[in-house]
């Protein structure tokens, strides 16, 4: 996805950020220290690419609108693009303060092949909707969620995982023991 984004949109620069205390989320998330160190590990080798962990820094519930806030204000000439999955883009509307998110920010949405996206979704929006564009995606057959999930039923041996997530993330799930049942 990262790749897709810089190449599609020609980005000066790709920030990564791991979520804070989300807010929406029902199910407990990997300890923050985790999920900055994966995410360093796997883009460490890409150019253009910032992993920032303001959210991880921020106290209390952690919301995109903030972010997005904090990296107008550092970078005011700068066009922002947030780049979301579709799953995502089916709850937008539930998102806190979703209107305030377009006025600062083109939404880029990342879609699976084959397609999951209908132009009924594009029209529940329809007097944003020149601020909605879909990011071009190779077919990709694993989830980050099937990922923890494999590693949690205790199906995905090592190599298994090296295929699925880039090897520096994968030797440091299986150091710590992540996803993995207790």
């Amino acid at each position: 996805m990262a790749e897709a984004a810089l190449e599609q949109f020609a980005l000066d620069a790709l920030y990564i950020v791991p979520t804070g205390q989300a807010w929406h989320k029902a199910r407990t998330l990997s300890a923050p220290q985790h999920r900055l160190s994966m995410a360093r590990l796997a883009f460490e080798s890409m150019a253009r690419v910032v992993v920032d962990d303001r959210e991880l820094q921020r106290a209390g519930p952690t919301f995109t609108l903030e972010t997005l806030r904090a990296l107008q204000v550092e970078h005011p000439s700068a066009q922002l693009y947030l780049f979301i999955g579709a799953d995502q883009f089916v709850a937008f509307r539930q998102w806190h303060q979703w209107q305030a998110i377009l006025e600062i920010a083109i939404i880029c949405i990342a879609d699976r092949a084959p397609s999951t996206l209908t132009q009924a979704q594009f029209d529940a929006y329809a007097p944003h909707q020149h601020r909605f564009f879909t990011l071009k995606l190779p077919l990709m057959p694993v989830s980050a969620t099937q990922v923890r999930e494999l590693i949690a039923c205790g199906a995905a041996t090592a190599a298994k995982v090296v295929k699925l997530v880039p090897e520096p993330v994968a030797r440091y799930i299986s150091q710590h023991r992540l996803y993995s049942p207790r």
